[in-house]
């Protein structure tokens, strides 16, 4: 039995990699806006977000990714690597999130562009990858000292860069992106800036609490989380989950996974009585459906955890997207 599943898996992971192969860069945005106002570009979707709801109209805001980006694959058009090199500030998520992309904000560092990295700001947890293939990541014991001022070498090996799944730690990441604006642009108008800042600052006070009163339905011995990948563990410290596995036992979707890892994966998960496998909606979700397969009663619920949806979906916004999760994850975990 185990020889079946186990050959099935290798078939299903063999034509995956393929199919990888294929990705095409896509576009972000490309919209010019008042120059007279600092430009602030920013890499992924989720950040973006927040960082336009941060700020308002003191400063124009580009997003780089678009909808359904996943960050571990994406590679930036020659105009998105333009733009990137001559924004007055970029904001970048950092710890390896935007893979593709690491050179490029290299690039503009080094050539004068002010960087804000949100990993910098955040308590930041290991990323306990049993398969690092993709990266030489190497692991490190003290993550306490940040220099926030200073942003040369973003050397965050060995660390999970999934901060945002959970809305306290983006919460430091938008009181410390207000105080570097106020000290890095004297031009603006300090006042509107910290007012919309304020503003933001409550709803993600408010979204905390409700994701809180959302999970409280969920039973302590439920509270436990399979994944495609790496994603949720700030998301499980913040609200007490267990995680029990991820078929890809990294915190990079550019990771691979093996027939034994997943065989181990729903062996474990029948043990477990585990209910859902929770995916990626800006990845496939083939291994998962396969591993579903081989487990009864399990299944495969779709998050938006590393892209914000559409503009018209559950997940268009980042308080839309942790709000929509936690429910999904409630509803699978209680039903």
């Amino acid at each position: 039995m185990f020889y079946k599943i186990r050959k099935n898996f290798t078939l299903l992971i063999t034509t995956m990699a393929a199919t990888s192969l294929l990705i095409v860069p896509a576009c972000g945005s490309e919209d010019s806006s008042d120059t007279e106002k600092p430009l602030i570009v920013v890499t992924t979707n989720i950040l973006g977000d927040v960082v336009s709801k941060t700020v308002g109209d003191v400063f124009n805001v580009e997003t780089i990714m678009p909808v359904g980006a996943d960050p571990h694959v994406f590679q930036a058009s020659a105009k998105q690597v333009d733009k990137m090199m001559n924004a007055d500030l970029l904001v970048v998520n950092g710890a390896n999130f935007e893979e593709g992309l690491v050179d490029v904000i290299e690039a503009a560092e080094s050539d004068g562009v002010k960087v804000f990295e949100a990993m910098s700001f955040v308590d930041p947890l290991e990323s306990h990858d049993d398969h690092d293939d993709h990266d030489d990541h190497a692991k490190e014991e003290d993550h306490d000292e940040h220099d926030h001022d200073d942003h040369h070498g973003h050397d965050h090996g060995g660390v999970d860069p999934h901060f945002f799944t959970d809305p306290g730690r983006m919460l430091q990441v938008v009181n410390q992106l207000s105080d570097f604006l106020v000290l890095n642009f004297s031009q603006i108008d300090e006042g509107d800036l910290l007012s919309y800042s304020a503003e933001y600052s409550k709803k993600l006070e408010d979204l905390d609490s409700e994701v809180m009163q959302t999970l409280s339905s969920i039973p302590a011995g439920s509270r436990v989380l399979v994944t495609n990948h790496q994603v949720f563990a700030y998301f499980a410290e913040a609200y007490q989950f267990e995680i029990l596995g991820s078929i890809i036992p990294s915190s990079s979707t550019l990771s691979n996974t093996s027939a034994k890892d997943l065989v181990d994966l729903s062996e474990k998960m029948k043990a477990n009585g585990t209910k859902a496998i929770f995916v990626d909606a800006s990845s496939s979700d083939a291994l998962a459906d396969a591993l579903a397969e081989e487990v009864d009663g399990v299944q495969v619920v779709s998050l938006f955890s590393e892209s914000l949806g559409s503009e018209n979906s559950e997940g268009s916004t980042y308080i839309d997207m942790v709000r929509t999760n936690s429910k999904l994850i409630a509803n699978a975990l209680t039903g």
